[in-house]
């Protein structure tokens, strides 16, 4: 059984998480005419908006309650009604999220209270959804707040009640881990076996990297507040990753639409489920297309087994992705030498095939990672790659130092492919050749001093 190490250290090292309102934020942003809300200072949120800029290379509609020292000490609800009063009049968002921050969290402020003070009272957010995640930043991370804030947007929105079904129609709740391409792909297989999928959050709606016509203050792209209102007339519920269980079992809680969880999408027994799951929903075989993208992992999983075998993989990834990752090392023969995450809140943790995951940063990735033959992380852990001497497979939030991460695909059959062809080539272009002496073990040896001065020696 896996050993979940405790944070020992009194002070970060190299920070893996990033916060909580930031993942809360990153849902959010998946909402078709949504606009995040930081409530706190105006640092929080110039932090989130620096990473998510620098991942996404795009415009990131965020803004902030922006308070000062005297709201912080007599209290935030002018700021917060200000905000969403400036924010509706001037973007006119379908939907405006608040995320909370520490600074608000920390005080105690009433801010759900607060809220629907603010909806009564204001006539003209008329048209306009107000949804609150708390999301204190000194507890948790990305999971747990994109985890909240698509609960708190299920609660708020969703139309309860048992409903008429629509037989086709499937709910996706997937992962803060899915790319805009594995979402993409995750929609174009469901639809090929002619299932209508509403995914929520759809980042692949509003940060696929398209331009639009016209300059837009919030998101344009995304799930649609319709969407989410009904969301209790789907068939069935697809939930990606542990983190997803709460707001699915919400969303059965109040419409009795059932879910089924993967905690990943990754690997080939992983996708013929999902694909068996498809099949049995939409009484259709799979298409051939699919069943072709099937034959091309199988064929790269013969072809990259050799560049896997026995190599030592050391892995810092939020809870969930850390699970995707580690299983699919351990799929291709590899072994987790380590294993470092963010939070251990997650049950998915005792699941991970490691001897043991350590809760903690980069720095302990470095010092537990030394030895190793592959870094998985995000874009931060390249000092301590370029330090250990060890190659940078970069994964996660934020990727700042390549392009077009948000365009990397790692789900299903295709995805999958994809890894095993990313890692292998890592691996082929970090191989050491052979060198004269390490072939010949007799090169270069020391000689006995009696061989020394022998006839033979001198000549």
């Amino acid at each position: 059984m896996v050993r979940i190490l405790p944070q020992t250290k009194a002070a970060a090292i190299n920070p893996l998480k990033s916060s909580q309102p930031l993942g809360a934020a990153l849902a959010f942003l998946g909402v078709d005419g949504a606009m995040p809300l930081f409530h706190g200072s105006q640092g929080c949120t110039s932090f989130a908006l620096v990473l998510f800029v620098r991942h996404f290379k795009e415009a990131i509609p965020l803004q902030t309650t922006a308070m000062d020292e005297v709201a912080t000490i007599l209290g935030g609800a002018d700021h917060l009604e200000e905000a969403i009063l400036n924010l509706k009049a001037r973007t006119k968002p379908t939907l405006i999220g608040v995320c909370t921050t520490a600074l608000v969290e920390t005080r105690g402020e009433d801010c759900a209270g607060d809220i629907a003070n603010i909806r009564l009272s204001r006539e003209e957010l008329a048209g306009t959804e107000v949804v609150l995640a708390n999301t204190p930043d000194f507890d948790g991370a990305i999971e747990e707040g994109w985890a909240k804030a698509v609960t708190a947007m299920i609660e708020r929105i969703t139309r309860p009640g048992e409903q008429a079904r629509q037989s086709k129609k499937i709910v996706i709740l997937p992962g803060w881990n899915l790319t805009v391409a594995d979402i993409e792909h995750l929609r174009e297989m469901i639809e090929s076996f002619g299932l209508k999928p509403v995914i929520l959050p759809d980042v692949s709606g509003s940060l696929d990297g398209t331009v639009p016509d016209r300059w837009i203050t919030t998101t344009y792209g995304g799930t649609s507040i319709e969407d989410i209102r009904e969301l209790g007339t789907a068939e069935q519920c697809i939930v990606i990753g542990e983190h997803m269980r709460r707001p699915a079992e919400l969303l059965q809680r109040l419409t009795g639409v059932p879910y089924v969880l993967f905690r990943s999408l990754t690997g080939l027994k992983n996708a013929d489920r999902f694909v068996s799951l498809l099949s049995a929903v939409s009484g259709a075989a799979a298409p051939a297309g699919v069943r072709r993208r099937r034959a091309q992992l199988q064929d790269a999983l013969l072809d990259g087994h050799f560049h896997f075998g026995g190599k030592k993989i050391a892995i810092a990834a939020e809870p969930d992705q850390l699970y995707q990752l580690a299983s699919f090392f351990i799929g291709m023969g590899s072994e987790i030498a380590a294993a470092v995450t963010t939070t251990d809140m997650s049950k998915i943790l005792e699941e991970i095939p490691a001897q043991s995951v350590q809760i903690g940063d980069l720095g302990d990735l470095e010092a537990l990672g030394a030895g190793a033959d592959l870094l998985v992380t995000h874009s931060h852990g390249g000092q301590a790659a370029q330090r250990l001497g060890i190659p940078l497979m970069r994964v996660g939030f934020p990727i700042f130092d390549r392009l077009g991460s948000q365009h990397k695909l790692t789900i299903l059959y295709q995805g999958t492919r994809d890894l095993i062809f990313e890692v292998a080539n890592i691996f082929e272009a970090n191989r050491h050749a052979p060198t004269p002496e390490a072939l010949d073990p007799l090169r270069n040896r020391e000689m006995p001093d009696e061989l020394r001065s022998s006839p033979l020696a001198r000549h």
